[in-house]
């Protein structure tokens, strides 16, 4: 297998005889460019280091793209997991409604009034803080307020929680007057 590179990739039919005739033009201009800066001086060293220069910096913003890429990348995949596994506390840990249960409990989602139908027993719970609300997909789900707590840590979204009662004016005639949270009208 003697003869020239080109002649061996000319025979294996690698490259055309166009793109040969290109590769060797390409070559003689490049040889009479160094030539020229050879008899100048010093010319040919400076912009070979500036290439080298402009290679490193290209090099160095390309790495800094891809560390920003990863980085979004690794954020996307946390936020997903930490989704994930709120999903699985609510769905596992989940408070099942008897099919009787007849008390409309009324709360505030999404600046909008959403009913869901309680026992008396859960209705109380809810009030109290033992229970809070889930909201995944826009259904709606009973979970205890431990696992809540831990949901709202990570998704504070996810979780709707009962307003404490406010305290009541010092001057207020009918303080000790206090209406039930179960009254119904």
């Amino acid at each position: 297998m003697a003869g020239s590179l080109k002649d061996q990739l000319l025979n294996m039919g690698l490259v055309d005889q166009k793109k040969a005739k290109q590769a060797d033009t390409e070559k003689r201009k490049q040889n009479k460019k160094a030539k020229k800066a050879r008899k100048s001086g010093q010319q040919v060293v400076d912009t070979q280091a500036e290439k080298k220069l402009a290679l490193e910096e290209q090099r160095k913003a390309k790495q800094e793209h891809d560390r920003e890429l990863n980085r979004q990348r690794d954020e996307e995949r946390r936020n997903k997991e930490i989704e994930a596994q709120c999903r699985q506390m609510i769905t596992q840990q989940q408070i099942e409604l008897p099919e009787d249960a007849e008390v409309s409990y009324n709360f505030v989602y999404d600046n909008k009034v959403k009913t869901m139908y309680v026992t008396s027993l859960i209705q109380g719970q809810l009030f109290r803080g033992q229970v809070a609300i889930a909201a995944l997909d826009e259904k709606f789900y009973l979970i205890p307020d431990k696992f809540a707590e831990k949901i709202e840590q990570r998704l504070p979204n996810y979780v709707i929680r009962v307003q404490p009662e406010e305290e009541p004016e010092e001057d207020d005639p009918y303080a000790d007057y206090k209406i039930p949270d179960d009254l119904m009208w």
